[in-house]
């Protein structure tokens, strides 16, 4: 069974092109530090608090906190509406924010902005629990044609309408692990 799964995970790569290098995301990364160094430096404004989600947002948050040159608290929540499916489903939280949310201003890292109901939910989760702003940055924003009900207000890249893995992104559980971008060429 070990050698199916592997050459399932081996056959999702090959089906792969890259369309971000590793250098693209590092210098995207920076980028967005930049922005939100200049948004919530001030000494004057309280420490915010930062929730990656999990499992998507790890590497993209593990990546972009060293940048960031202000003080915050940072937490973690595991929302999903995926799973290892293709598309969303229910939406299923395993871990909400431990940390106080009430009165803060509090910046959620995703890695992707798909069709939107996630990260909808997740906003309006902190609201209803008291937070006095959300502040959602992605990484990646795909390119879908439709009006999303959320919009971000940080976006890294810019993804086309096709499944994309790597860099915290997966397909069937494979390939978060993934220094750049890619898109799969096949469907699933």
């Amino acid at each position: 069974m070990a050698e199916s799964i592997n050459e399932k995970a081996r056959t999702i790569l090959k089906n792969s092109e890259r369309i971000y290098s590793p250098e693209q995301i590092r210098q995207t990364i920076i980028d967005l530090a930049s922005e939100l160094n200049r948004d919530f430096g001030s000494p004057e404004q309280p420490p915010p608090l930062v929730l990656s989600i999990m499992g998507g947002a790890a590497v993209f948050t593990g990546h972009l906190l060293p940048h960031l040159d202000f003080p915050l608290e940072f937490d973690y929540i595991n929302v999903s509406r995926y799973g290892n499916e293709e598309y969303g489903g229910e939406l299923i939280w395993k871990v909400i924010p431990r940390q106080n949310v009430i009165n803060r201003i509090v910046i959620v890292l995703d890695d992707i902005l798909d069709e939107g109901q996630t990260l909808l939910h997740v906003r309006e989760k902190l609201l209803d629990m008291g937070a006095a702003k959300v502040v959602l940055v992605v990484l990646a924003e795909k390119n879908t044609g439709v009006v999303k009900p959320v919009k971000a207000d940080y976006v890294g890249l810019t993804v086309p309408s096709q499944y994309v893995i790597g860099f915290g992104m997966d397909a069937e559980g494979f390939w978060r692990n993934l220094p750049d971008i890619r898109i799969l060429k096949n469907k699933l």
